[in-house]
C-alpha cells in the first residue's frame, strides 16, 4: 500500500502534548505567595528608605503669656527743633487746605403779605387856563374802585389851539385805598369824589392807559435768619468734612493725622439774600480753613519699642502682632490752631519667654519622642506642647538638625 504524505503533521495525544511543554521547571509562572513576599518586601524598603532620608520632626510649642499695660503721655510739637525720644517729643508737621461749599436752600418762614394795587393816571386840566393844585387826592374809577394820589400835584391850565380848548395834563402815581386782587383792573376813566356837585367834576378827571398792578392779600415765604443760620453751619460741616478727607487721602505714607487736632476756620460765608426778604429760596456760600496737626508713625513705632523694651525681663518678648497703641488728646488749647498737643498712650501687647529655638533643637537631635516629651514638660514658661512626626511610627528626633521644625504659637 502506497505511503501518506502530510502538510502539517497531526497533533498527538493532548495529554501528551501537555506534559511535553511544560517539562522544563523554568518555564513555571510564579506563585501567588511569592508576590505576596515581594510587596511586603517592597514596603519595608521604602518605610527604612522614607525614615532615613525623609524623616522629619515638627514641634509646636504654646508659651505661657502675660497681657502687658503700660501708659505714657507725649507731646506733639510742631514748634521743636526735631524729636527727642527720652523726653517724649515728636516733631509734629501742619497739614492745611482749604475748601468751598455752596447750595440753594429753602425759605421757610412764612408770612401774610398785603399789597396795595399801583399804577399812574393822566389827571386832565379841562376847567381853566389856570393851573390846578391837587393835594393827595382820591380817584374813583368807571366800576367803582377807590385809589390815591400819593403826592401833591399841580396840573397845568387848559390852552387854546385854534380855538380849541386842549386840557393841559400831568401824569400822577396812585395806589389802591385797599390791598387785594381785586384793585387790579384794567385800563380806566377817574373821577374825583371831592370835585362832585360842582363844575369842575366833569373839567378835572383822570385816565389810565395800563392796568393797576400789585394788588394782593396772602401768605408768602420770607427768609428768616434760622434759615441763614441752618444753611450756614450746614455747608460749614460739608466743607469741613470734604477738608478732613482730602487731608486723610494727600498725607504721606509715614504719618498720623490726628482727627482730634484738626481746627476750621470759617474765611467766608455769605447769602443771596437779607432776613426778612420775600423769597421762596436763596443761595448760601461759605469757605473754610482747616489745619490740622500729623507725626511720623514710624517715629511712634519706635518709640513704643523702646517702651516696652524698658519695661519687660531679661529674656522675655513680646508678640508684635497683639501689639495695640491707643492714643488720646490730653489737652486741647484755646487758641484756633494747634501748635502743640500732648497725648495720652496707652500701649498693649502679650509678653512671654524667649525661647533659643536652635539651641533647642541641638538639645533634642537623637533622643526618643518619650524624653523630647519629658524634656519640654520641664521647660519653665511653656503652656502645651504637640509633637508630630513624619513617618507616623518614627520613635525618635532625627540627628539632622534640618529635619526638626519648632513652631511657636501664641493665642
Amino acid at each position: 500500500m502506497a505511503k501518506k504524505f502530510y502538510d502539517i503533521i497531526p497533533l498527538q495525544d493532548k495529554t501528551i502534548q501537555d506534559k511535553t511543554i511544560f517539562k522544563n521547571p523554568s518555564l513555571k509562572t510564579p506563585t501567588a505567595k511569592g508576590a505576596v513576599f515581594f510587596l511586603i518586601l517592597l514596603v519595608l524598603v521604602v518605610g527604612v528608605f522614607g525614615l532615613f532620608f525623609f524623616a522629619k520632626i515638627e514641634i509646636e510649642i504654646w508659651p505661657t503669656t502675660e497681657l502687658l499695660t503700660l501708659e505714657k503721655e507725649i507731646t506733639i510739637d510742631s514748634k521743636a527743633e526735631k524729636s527727642d525720644f527720652e523726653k517724649g517729643i515728636f516733631l509734629a508737621k501742619v497739614f492745611e487746605t482749604q475748601k468751598s461749599a455752596s447750595r440753594e436752600f429753602p425759605a421757610t418762614g412764612k408770612f401774610l403779605k398785603k399789597e396795595k394795587a399801583r399804577g399812574i393816571l393822566t389827571v386832565y386840566n379841562g376847567y381853566s387856563v389856570s393851573p390846578r393844585s391837587l393835594i393827595p387826592s382820591r380817584f374813583i374809577s368807571a366800576d367803582g374802585k377807590l385809589f390815591w394820589s400819593t403826592k401833591t400835584i399841580t396840573i397845568p391850565g387848559a390852552t387854546y389851539e385854534k380855538g380849541k380848548l386842549i386840557p393841559g395834563k400831568l401824569e400822577v402815581e396812585v395806589q389802591a385805598a385797599e390791598p387785594g386782587e381785586e384793585y387790579n383792573i384794567e385800563p380806566s376813566t377817574f373821577a374825583l369824589p371831592v370835585l362832585a356837585g360842582s363844575p369842575l367834576y366833569t373839567a378835572v378827571y383822570a385816565k389810565s392807559f395800563s392796568p393797576m398792578v400789585g394788588g394782593f392779600i396772602g401768605q408768602v415765604s420770607q427768609v428768616t435768619k434760622e434759615d441763614l443760620e441752618k444753611a450756614k453751619n450746614i455747608l460749614v460741616e460739608e466743607a469741613e468734612n470734604k477738608g478732613k478727607e482730602f487731608l486723610k487721602e494727600t498725607l504721606p505714607e509715614d504719618f498720623v493725622l490726628m482727627e482730634q487736632t484738626i481746627s476750621q476756620q470759617i474765611l467766608e460765608a455769605k447769602s443771596s439774600i437779607e432776613v426778612g426778604v420775600e423769597a421762596e429760596s436763596f443761595n448760601e456760600q461759605v469757605k473754610v480753613k482747616l489745619e490740622g496737626l500729623g507725626f511720623k508713625k514710624s517715629e511712634l513705632d519706635e518709640f513704643v519699642r523702646e517702651i516696652i523694651s524698658l519695661n519687660i525681663k531679661e529674656g522675655e518678648k513680646f508678640q508684635e502682632k497683639s501689639l495695640e497703641v491707643n492714643y488720646s488728646l490730653l489737652n486741647l488749647p484755646s487758641t484756633t490752631f494747634l501748635e502743640k498737643v500732648v497725648l495720652g498712650l496707652e500701649i498693649k501687647t502679650k509678653v512671654y519667654s524667649d525661647i533659643d529655638e536652635e539651641g533647642l533643637k541641638k538639645a533634642l537631635l537623637g533622643k526618643s519622642l518619650k524624653e523630647t516629651k519629658l524634656f519640654l514638660d520641664n521647660l519653665k514658661g511653656i503652656e502645651r506642647i504637640e509633637v508630630k512626626s513624619w513617618p507616623f511610627f518614627s520613635k525618635k528626633i532625627p540627628e539632622d538638625i534640618n529635619k526638626v521644625k519648632i513652631r511657636l504659637n501664641i493665642d
